[in-house]
């Protein structure tokens, strides 16, 4: 199954709970994953940047990845996020991670060194030849600071064997449009951002891996059926609901404030990993009116 047909809909990038000590709250993540899953997502994805992956140790990576197979029980595909700016220290990873449950890799497009797109190119050919799964690209270059190209998409979807898909969140729409355009039949395309699931979906996209499923499962799902059924009136009319919320979770920085949504739904505790800090105040207390009027 190629995993255009796997990861069809709606994956969520979990986020990782703490203890107010901020110790990995395992118990919590035992409840976001019921919450995500009874709530219709199709699939997770751990370890991605809503994770807090940068602050996380080898030993708590590996811990989460086992806890959530475990935790998952098969109930929906897991990809796993793996992706850095060391190419050699990837290959490394990628080949002595437990990967054996994972649907696919999730792999960041290198940051902060801003390679040429023929690094890009070359960056991944290399993690797609060490990979036991299949990669699913991530260009997310309001992180990273470079942006990955339509072009340098179709290459490796083409050329590499082992590129499965992508998550896009350039947030360019016409890029979006010439990847799907032009992209092999089983390359997945997904979206990576929330307030664009939408227009993406309406554009070719399979679906989107989520920040705010983690806190609305249910509502964030069924809209995105809607999109990929074709009702655009019925998903607008719950995602004109869900763009208030949209805006707080991402007004300061990610994930806090899907973490303050989610601790006031008695998810988790409101507790981040510096340099990360919980919501401020004033929006806070927007979240909090949100959760009220909805």
């Amino acid at each position: 199954m190629s995993l255009r047909q796997s990861l069809y809909g709606t994956g969520v990038a979990l986020v990782t709970p703490f203890k107010s000590n901020t110790e990995v709250d395992l118990d919590a993540l035992s409840k976001v994953i019921d919450h995500v899953i009874d709530g219709g997502t199709e699939y997770v994805v751990t370890l991605g940047t809503t994770g807090e992956t940068p602050t996380l140790s080898k030993e708590e990576k590996i811990a989460i990845v086992r806890f959530t197979y475990e935790k998952v029980n098969n109930r929906v595909p897991v990809v796993v996020g793996i992706g850095g700016n060391n190419t050699a220290e990837l290959i490394k990873e990628l080949e002595t991670f437990p990967l054996d449950k994972a649907t696919a890799v999730l792999s960041a497009s290198p940051y902060y060194n801003k390679p040429s797109q023929e690094g890009i190119f070359q960056h991944y050919k290399a993690l797609a030849a060490a990979s036991p799964k299949p990669i699913l690209l991530y260009n997310v270059p309001g992180r990273t600071g470079r942006n990955m190209t339509a072009a340098t998409t179709l290459r490796l979807a083409n050329e590499v064997a082992n590129i499965g898909g992508i998550k896009e969140a350039s947030g360019d729409m016409a890029q979006c449009m010439q990847i799907l355009r032009d992209r092999p039949e089983n390359f997945l395309v997904v979206s990576g951002d929330d307030a664009l699931v939408l227009p993406q979906i309406a554009c070719g996209m399979d679906g989107v891996i989520s920040v705010a499923a983690n806190a609305f499962p249910k509502q964030f799902t069924h809209m995105v059926r809607q999109c990929l059924k074709g009702d655009f009136k019925a998903a607008k009319s719950l995602n004109d609901v869900l763009i208030q919320a949209y805006e707080l979770m991402f007004a300061e920085n990610n994930p806090a404030g899907v973490k303050a949504f989610m601790a006031d739904l008695n998810l988790l505790e409101n507790a981040l990993r510096l340099p990360m800090l919980p919501l401020s105040e004033g929006l806070h207390e927007q979240v909090k009116a949100f959760l009220k009027n909805n």
